[in-house]
């Protein structure tokens, strides 16, 4: 006779959260995130998938937990849409700056540029995160064509590589406002068109 499962914690370990991400990070290593699926992570961790949803809400949550990232798209998506159209430049850069500004913050996306620049498949998944769950969201809602997005954020990105990799001066030393003032118009008219 086999004994029922009673519902509530599993036997085993105490930290659930710790091999969900764990799990996460195999499967969207093996798999890339655009062919990961929760219920994938899930079956990986030996757990129910409403508890993978419990921690991580959606399959942009967990790659961005799994990824140690600072910020995920549920955060900034809001911050580029919510305001005037003609200040998403503005906002833009300075989320970008703000997310970089502090060693914590800047080291797992500094990570995370290096990994794709150097493995393959971390490349392959990186783009595809960021080109689905990010920028191409936010393309969309802008009905803004996605060349123009992914070229303001390539910009950007630029920029993070020249201030804390090359760590080029004067870039490298400027206060942030100065950077904004220097930046926002160029990046803005990206969504002019």
């Amino acid at each position: 006779m086999t004994a029922k499962r009673r519902p509530g914690r599993r036997p085993g370990s105490a930290d659930t959260r710790g091999e969900i991400l764990t799990a996460a990070r195999r499967v969207f290593a093996e798999k890339g995130f655009d062919k990961a699926t929760v219920r994938g992570i899930a079956r990986e961790a030996q757990v129910d998938p409403a508890l993978v949803h419990h921690y991580f809400a959606t399959k942009e949550g967990i790659f961005a937990a799994a990824m140690r990232l600072p910020v995920g798209p549920e955060v900034i998506i809001p911050i580029l849409l919510d305001g005037p159209r003609e200040e998403i430049g503005e906002r833009l850069v300075r989320l970008i700056l703000d997310v970089t500004a502090s060693e914590e913050t800047r080291e797992p996306v500094l990570a995370m540029i290096r990994s794709a620049m150097s493995n393959e498949q971390a490349v392959g998944m990186i783009r595809e995160f960021f080109t689905q769950a990010l920028l191409h969201q936010v393309a969309d809602r802008l009905e803004v064509p996605h060349l123009r997005i992914e070229a303001a954020f390539a910009q950007m990105l630029g920029v993070i590589m020249a201030r804390y990799v090359l760590r080029l001066e004067p870039l490298a030393g400027a206060g942030q406002d100065e950077l904004v003032e220097l930046l926002a118009p160029t990046i803005q008219r990206y969504f002019n068109g």
